[in-house]
């Protein structure tokens, strides 16, 4: 007499599976797709988080006109939004003086090549500023940073790859912050250098001497309360000079807070946006609507998942009566039907949660393309993320507890029904 085979449960998974490879492999593509969504949700928002709140900005505050904070950190630091306005480049000069202040880099704003951002500055930006503590700009081999008196530009990784500039090169900018080819400036730009990699939005930007802004054609300059346009064989005075932000290391976060009472409550002239972090962090929080509705959004494709391998294994328990049945005729105790039920259920939805990393890195892949081009932040494809292990581990518990109501209903299999002859 024919006996069941001691360890049953996993042979019998394996040739149910294949039993029914059409529904088995619908149910891990809906596993997979639930597993990679709710692991690209959560790693992403951390990401993107940790890069605008404590990643590679370098500087502690941002000084300038009166208005958002917000604003003016997304315009100075990320280049993402409009100026607020200018301030007098004598305000600069106080706050460089400040003896709270480390470091004051001026910026001027306002003009773009093919959409990326030109930003005015000085020399202090290469030699003196850390993006990151301990880590400068650098130049590629062979070339340098810019001469201050000459037009001159060291152009962001990012732009030398996206507009194929590079040392030699030479490039006519374009008013404003969004490109339109009808708005052509007749100054012409030499390439001096192009940065190292610093994956920050600095990769996306034009470096050019301060001067050169104030001095291309259409250019106005108000710092002294009327208007004043720069002649070619004078020198600016600097009560006509403005800039748009001043960037700031600050010697401690009490010297922050200590200028920010000075600038922002008493003060009616300019903002100063500080620390950075903070203002971005409130700008997350803001948005945390957003990212509820994301996770909820994969949590509902993850009870759809479940939902798939329920009807999934229930759709086989009536194909499967007689099988169990003879198992059970040839020994087989009801705990090994009800076993062999819940391991099939687990084991599509652990195979899903794997493929699930296929559609995680997927998901992520694409993303930190589009963030890397709209801010220049970089997104870490194979960051670990608690998320990378709980969300597998959750899916095959969640998978296994599917498969108990049609385990059940096997294990309930009356053996001298299901044995009779049809008639």
């Amino acid at each position: 007499m024919s006996r069941v085979p001691r360890h049953p449960v996993a042979l019998m998974v394996r040739r149910s599976m294949r039993q029914h490879a059409l529904s088995t492999t619908v149910t891990i593509a809906a596993v997979a797709l639930a597993a990679g969504l709710v692991m690209s949700v959560f790693s992403i928002k951390d990401q993107a988080r940790n890069a605008f709140t404590g990643g590679t900005m370098g500087f502690d505050a941002v000084l300038g006109a009166r208005g958002s904070p917000l604003q003016l950190v997304l315009n100075a630091v990320f280049h993402l939004e409009t100026s607020p306005g200018n301030i007098p480049w004598s305000l600069y000069e106080e706050v460089k003086r400040d003896p709270r202040v480390a470091l004051a880099v001026p910026y001027a704003l306002g003009d773009n090549y093919y959409g990326f951002r030109l930003v005015g500055t000085t020399e202090k930006i290469f030699t003196d500023f850390e993006y990151r503590k301990g880590h400068r700009f650098e130049v590629e081999p062979g070339g340098r940073i810019f001469d201050p008196t000459r037009r001159e530009a060291v152009v962001g990784s990012y732009v030398a790859r996206r507009t194929g500039l590079r040392v030699g090169s030479t490039f006519q900018p374009y008013h404003g912050l969004f490109f339109d080819p009808g708005t052509q400036h007749d100054e012409e730009f030499t390439v001096v250098g192009v940065l190292k990699p610093t994956n920050s939005p600095s990769d996306r930007v034009i470096w050019i001497p301060i001067e050169g802004v104030y001095r291309m054609e259409g250019h106005v300059l108000r710092g002294a309360g009327e208007a004043y346009t720069p002649r070619s064989d004078e020198e600016i005075p600097d009560e006509h000079k403005e800039v748009s932000a001043v960037m700031l290391k600050l010697r401690s976060p009490a010297a922050g807070m200590a200028l920010s009472q000075t600038v922002n409550r008493q003060g009616t002239v300019a903002t100063l946006a500080w620390p950075v972090a903070q203002v971005m962090a409130d700008l997350f929080e803001r948005l945390g609507w957003a990212h509820r509705i994301l996770a909820l959004v994969a949590y509902l494709v993850v009870v759809v998942a479940a939902g798939t391998i329920l009807a999934s294994i229930t759709n086989t328990i009536n194909e499967r009566r007689r099988e169990f049945a003879i198992m059970r005729a040839l020994g087989a105790r009801r705990r090994t039907v009800f076993a062999i039920i819940v391991a099939e259920s687990a084991a599509m939805a652990a195979a899903g949660s794997v493929a699930g990393y296929i559609v995680y890195f997927s998901i992520v892949a694409t993303a930190s393309v589009i963030v890397r081009a709209q801010t220049g932040v970089v997104l870490d494809v194979f960051a670990w993320h608690p998320v990378l292990a709980a969300a597998p581990a959750g899916m095959t518990l969640l998978g296994a507890l599917a498969g108990v109501l049609p385990a059940v209903k096997a294990y309930a299999t009356d053996v001298a029904t299901n044995l009779a002859p049809a008639s």
